[in-house]
């Protein structure tokens, strides 16, 4: 059985500002590749032991060497080009106005054509420099199509969206077989992209772009299976992280689990899943009931969007709801999304973000004790 790993968080964590500031001077052509790289590496070395402190079970490089979630794929393919067809741009909603930095605003215009990795350096620094188990997160195939695809320009090259799907997802399964042979303990699928399927706006808008919202949850579960299909699971954890959005502490979708849980958790071959359960907006516990059994459940209850840290009398009892459709053993504890989906990151401190580590570590040892 993989690990349970009681006390998770999803990935990103903010970058400090020497981070920022050293990308900044490469993008610039003020800074050399390698300066940047060493500056990175001691920012995760830094981070790496602030984890440990907290008392995380998993540890990762917070994404520093990453524009965002995704963009490792941007590095590894070619075909993408910069857009601005607003067919792709997304409402995000929360405080302020539009995020600084909208992820991947890049539409596909060519065949694809898989040119290298999309984590080898990340993974190879952190296999040999964690002082314990090692994540490295990919997004979803299904996380392109939706977004990437522009009418009059990829459908030159990729007929249909579930076309571009496939081609990407032959991508990411290279890269976690890549993973898997370097001996990376857990392999995160990120798909915020299924938020789509349980909020009635989203579903309108593939609708309005022709096309059928549930042919496309099916094809998006199917590609993350084709993923993760054949690789050596021994000794090791693969999940599935779900959100609503987030950037700048700002989300763009909302809508409880059920109308894709059954489907959701009973077909997926993930180990665990990542859900977002900090606010309203992600629903009730109660399509938990479609886990199944042996299958971890990793309670996103801490907010990586709102600074004010969260009463952990309030985590115990709503994880105490949660363990009547999923029993307590196969809980776990985590923030809702990643500190910093983009570089940018949420509107929060670095020392607010491991306050919430801290106390995501002590509210497990309430449960489940120091494993």
């Amino acid at each position: 059985m993989p690990d349970l790993y009681r006390v998770d968080h999803v990935g990103s964590l903010l970058r400090p500002a020497q981070v920022k500031e050293a990308k900044a001077a490469f993008l610039e052509g003020s800074q050399t590749r390698e300066q940047l790289e060493q500056v990175e590496d001691q920012a995760i070395l830094a981070a790496l032991e602030q984890q440990k402190r907290a008392g995380v079970d998993i540890y990762t490089d917070g994404e520093f060497r990453r524009s965002g979630f995704q963009n490792d794929l941007l590095d590894a393919v070619e075909g993408f080009v910069p857009t601005t067809d607003p067919a792709v741009v997304r409402v995000w909603q929360g405080p302020g106005g539009e995020p600084r930095e909208q992820g991947t605003r890049q539409v596909v215009a060519a065949k694809l054509k898989h040119v290298g990795r999309m984590t080898a350096r990340q993974s190879a620094f952190m296999m040999a420099n964690a002082p314990g188990p090692v994540k490295i997160t990919v997004p979803s195939p299904s996380q392109f199509p939706a977004i990437s695809y522009q009418a009059g320009v990829t459908n030159q090259f990729y007929p249909t969206r579930t076309d571009l799907l496939w081609e990407i997802a032959a991508v990411i399964k290279a890269e976690i077989a890549a993973l898997v042979e370097e001996g990376v303990s857990y392999i995160q699928i990120d798909a915020p992209r299924y938020s789509y399927y349980v909020d009635p706006a989203w579903r309108k808008h593939l609708q309005d772009l022709g096309e059928d919202p549930d042919k496309m949850f099916d094809e998006a579960v199917a590609a993350d299976n084709y993923c993760i299909e054949g690789i050596q699971r021994e000794g090791l954890t693969v999940a599935l992280h779900i959100c609503r959005g987030n950037n700048e502490s700002k989300w763009y979708a909302e809508g409880g689990y059920e109308p894709i849980a059954e489907k959701l958790f009973g077909t997926l071959a993930v180990d665990r899943f990542l859900l977002e359960y900090d606010t309203g907006r992600a629903g009730t516990f109660e399509p938990l009931r479609f886990v199944p059994a042996g299958k971890v459940v990793v309670l996103g209850l801490v907010s990586s969007k709102d600074p004010a840290l969260e009463s952990q009398s309030t985590l115990l009892d709503r994880i105490d709801d949660a363990a009547r459709y999923v029993p307590i053993d196969f809980l776990a504890l985590s923030p809702q999304c990643g500190f910093a989906s983009t570089a940018a990151g949420n509107l929060l401190t670095e020392e607010q973000q491991w306050r919430k580590l801290r106390l995501v570590a002590e509210t497990a040892a309430e449960i489940w004790g120091w494993e």
